[in-house]
């Protein structure tokens, strides 16, 4: 049963008298999360894709550095800076500018998002319904339950099992078995439990990789990188790098709508921005350098990364990895499973997020497994693809938040009768049209770099900037943009 909330007018600031004169108050009922939470730990997460009750809030903000520290202390963080140098042919220190400058950018767009959590009480993909609205919103949120609940479950799964085996020698497929398990399990019981795994997993993340960082940084050859991918090489790794950031951008107020509404939005945008740079700057750079580094011929990716350091470091980092790949995991499959329930489909059970969780684990689960070999070049595809669909969405969002700053959008989260077109049109013309002219992939060539290589990969870049000024230029066609602003009143939805 929905608990009754304050209004959620006591949330925000008294606007000045002028914007009251043009507001329109609507009351809208808002989709409470129902049952008894708190801050209980060993305990299932109810509810789903809900508005978080007052009395429910907690957290305070320095707990999302190592929120967001953990779950990219892993293999797949590294090796976007392996790739860097193997597959994009850049040179050490080209590949260290454009690792930064990638992901300084996703970074800063996820700490900006993050801040909005305390707010508004609801995950990321149901702020989303503002620009989208309840039919629109279908687009970014479907594809985020993909990406996150399957795509980059499978992603992570299979470095934490070449990890394990590589630790054993037992097969792949029991060691995916073991991570999957795991990783499910967290999932299952939800918010607190994941903030506090991510917790407790930092201190020996943090340790095993330092060591494994100095120990490679030390026997690094950085004159040994080929070099010679020139521009088109370092807008690859860009892409790559902003990619792998962004790619945590859907899921930023998943993690912050616990907190309270006067929170201080600047350490929340800090810390979650934070936690994603330093982790990401750190082991990517790592990656290249390793892969300037002789490994055993027919080593698979983890084993390959492990192959120069001693032998108590090398085991210590292999534990890490497998570790790393279920922090990743336990945000991708609780995010992928919000994403899933910000769809607006209705399911008539308490554990409908808990649920969830387990569906996308086992259809992780089966791609991971298909995913066990020729893991390297499924895994640079699969990066670019993430920023081909996020630099879209993201351009929508942003813009839209600029084009309402100053109103009120509370009542756009919850009214069914919303559906503006404009963000559906945006992002997806957006995509198709940098797609189908710039992608330059393993699977896929656009004519632009089929023609003239030294563009690269510049996919999300285009697609953000058509996406950003379509959605500008048609912001103001679409009725429901130039309506009054809706003000919520939480109605418990019974």
């Amino acid at each position: 049963m929905a608990q009754p909330v304050r209004n959620i007018d006591e949330m925000r600031p008294t606007p000045d008298p002028a914007t009251v004169a043009r507001m329109t108050t609507v009351e809208i009922p808002a989709e409470v999360r129902e049952g008894q939470y708190g801050t209980k730990v060993v305990a299932v997460e109810p509810g789903g894709a809900e508005f978080i009750a007052l009395d429910e809030r907690h957290g305070r903000p320095g707990q999302l550095f190592w929120t967001w520290m953990s779950p990219n202390l892993e293999f797949a963080t590294v090796f976007v800076g392996v790739i860097s140098i193997l597959f994009f042919q850049q040179s050490f220190w080209a590949a260290v500018a454009a690792i930064v400058l990638g992901t300084a950018l996703g970074s800063l767009t996820h700490g900006v998002l993050s801040a909005r959590g305390p707010e508004f009480g609801v995950p990321q993909m149901v702020l989303s319904r503002i620009a989208f609205g309840r039919w629109g919103n279908a687009l970014p949120a479907g594809l985020n339950a993909v990406v996150a609940g399957i795509g980059w479950f499978a992603v992570n799964s299979v470095s934490g099992a070449l990890a394990l085996t590589t630790l054993t020698g037992m097969s792949s497929a029991l060691s995916l078995v073991i991570v999957v398990a795991a990783q499910v399990l967290i999932a299952f019981m939800g918010h607190n439990l994941v903030h506090t795994f991510e917790r407790y997993a930092f201190p020996l993340l943090a340790v095993a990789f330092l060591l494994a960082s100095v120990l490679t940084l030390a026997k690094a050859r950085p004159g040994a990188a080929a070099g010679g991918g020139g521009l088109g090489g370092f807008l690859l790794t860009v892409g790559a790098a902003f990619g792998y950031a962004a790619g945590w951008n859907p899921y930023a107020t998943d993690y912050t709508r616990y907190l309270r509404p006067d929170t201080n939005r600047r350490a929340v945008a800090l810390w979650s921005g934070l936690g994603v740079f330093v982790s990401c700057v750190v082991l990517e750079v790592v990656g290249a350098a390793s892969a300037t580094i002789a490994a055993p011929a027919g080593a698979n990716p983890t084993a390959a990364f492990t192959s120069h350091l001693p032998g108590a470091v090398a085991k210590l980092t292999l534990v890490a990895i497998a570790v790393g790949a279920i922090c990743a995991n336990v945000l991708n499959i609780y995010s992928g499973a919000m994403s899933f329930l910000a769809l607006g489909i209705r399911l008539p059970l308490t554990l409908r997020r808990a649920i969830v969780a387990i569906v996308f684990g086992a259809f992780g689960f089966l791609v991971a497994l298909s995913g066990l070999k020729d893991a390297g070049h499924r895994y640079e595809s699969f990066l670019l693809v993430i920023s081909y669909w996020v630099g879209p969405w993201l351009a929508v969002y942003l813009v839209d938040w600029y084009l309402r700053r100053g109103r009120r959008v509370d009542g756009f989260l919850f009214d069914r009768a919303h559906h503006p077109w404009g963000g559906f049109v945006a992002m997806a013309v957006g995509m198709v049209l940098s797609i189908w002219l710039f992608s330059n992939q393993q699977r896929y060539v656009g004519p632009v770099p089929r023609h003239w290589p030294a563009f690269g990969d510049v996919t999300f870049e285009v697609g953000f900037l058509v996406a950003a000024l379509l959605y500008a230029a048609t912001f103001r066609l679409q009725r429901d943009a130039t309506a009054q602003e809706a003000a919520v009143t939480a109605v418990p939805v019974r």
